[in-house]
């Protein structure tokens, strides 16, 4: 008899968990609040936990602003991003692949992740020297 009640047990779980994916509980039930309520807390708790990455990234730590000028191209929108030496932090003799990922990270606070370097410069703007980065997305 107990293995009855095991089995008739199971099946009301089963039948309680298709149900609740399929939502088929009218409004003001228990098991409606129940799922509004699991919603609610995925919502408000998720962000806390999980990180979905889209805070804007802070550019206080930024002594000159960036100066960014866009130029359209056939294919893609090209920027030169003009960026003060000293936030860029090369190495000597650093590779092709190793100063794109530099300048990338230098120039992501105002371009964002979402962007390529295709060739940099450098030179002296108002006194200062300054790297000159073309990218495009």
């Amino acid at each position: 008899m107990s293995e009855l009640n095991v089995k008739a047990s199971k099946r009301g779980i089963r039948q309680i968990v298709r149900s609740y994916f399929f939502w088929t509980y009218p409004r003001g039930s228990f098991h409606y609040d129940v799922l509004v309520t699991l919603i609610l807390v995925f919502i408000f708790v998720t962000p806390h936990l999980w990180n979905y990455g889209d805070k804007p990234q802070s550019i206080a730590h930024l002594r000159h602003p960036m100066q960014v000028t866009g130029m359209g191209e056939e294919d893609a929108i090209h920027m030169i991003v003009t960026i003060d030496a000293t936030d860029v932090l090369a190495p000597d003799g650093a590779s092709i692949g190793e100063m794109k990922r530099i300048l990338r990270k230098a120039i992501e606070p105002v371009t964002g992740d979402a962007v390529f370097v295709d060739s940099w410069e450098t030179g002296m703007a108002n006194g200062v020297k300054v790297w000159k980065v073309k990218a495009h997305r």
